[in-house]
């Protein structure tokens, strides 16, 4: 499937062939292919801009992602201790654990941002914050995150004039290049549900 550009580190676990799988996937800055393994079931959780992993710097796993050892049906193993295998239903246990644990860390002065507010300090200083936090710069963030609205609304009818009017892009061209390269779709494309298989909201959201 086309694999959209995307903000948020994750963490993915799968099984294939009696074998049993996970890792960390970083922000994606453009669209790729993403294959999709055949009998493979996946679960996924994907965390908000503004938290990371204290054993992974997040600028290391932009556009990439770090296989975890020694996983089984049962665990895995991160940052030295090894943590149940989530399903569906208790990926929000697994993360209010990690959490307590002081293994999922969260800026403030990054999740303020997103939030729309201005921290008392330099623009140098909520830069280089949200660099560390990210990985991403706040242009790019924000880049992104309006290609992925900007899709959603297209496919869930919008036309190409109300998202650039919704979205304050500067016309429908500037809308169709930020599409082509964090999406992969074209707007009809996207309208007419045409163009393959699309990931634009894999796994659970969290906010922690």
């Amino acid at each position: 499937m086309t694999s959209v550009a995307g903000v948020r580190w994750g963490l993915v676990f799968w099984e294939q062939g009696g074998r049993s799988y996970a890792a960390v996937t970083g922000p994606e800055t453009r669209t790729s292919t993403a294959p999709v393994p055949e009998g493979a079931a996946f679960t996924g959780i994907e965390f908000a801009v503004g938290t990371s992993l204290r054993a992974l710097p997040a600028p290391e796993l932009v556009d990439g992602g770090v296989e975890l050892p020694d996983t089984t049906r049962r665990t895995f193993r991160l940052d030295g201790a090894r943590w149940q295998t989530p399903g569906a239903d208790d990926a929000e246990n697994l993360v209010e654990r990690l959490v307590k644990a002081g293994i999922v860390v969260r800026d403030p002065l990054v999740v303020e941002v997103m939030r729309g507010l201005e921290p008392a300090v330099s623009g140098r200083t909520v830069e280089r914050r949200f660099r560390a936090a990210t990985g991403l710069t706040r242009g790019a963030v924000r880049q992104i995150e309006r290609a992925r609205t900007a899709a959603e609304l297209l496919a869930a009818g919008d036309t190409a004039a109300d998202v650039v009017a919704k979205l304050d892009y500067f016309d429908e061209p500037h809308l169709a290049r930020a599409l082509r390269a964090y999406v992969g779709r074209t707007a009809g494309e996207l309208r007419n549900g045409t163009g393959g298989a699309i990931a634009l909201d894999l796994g659970q959201r969290l906010t922690s």
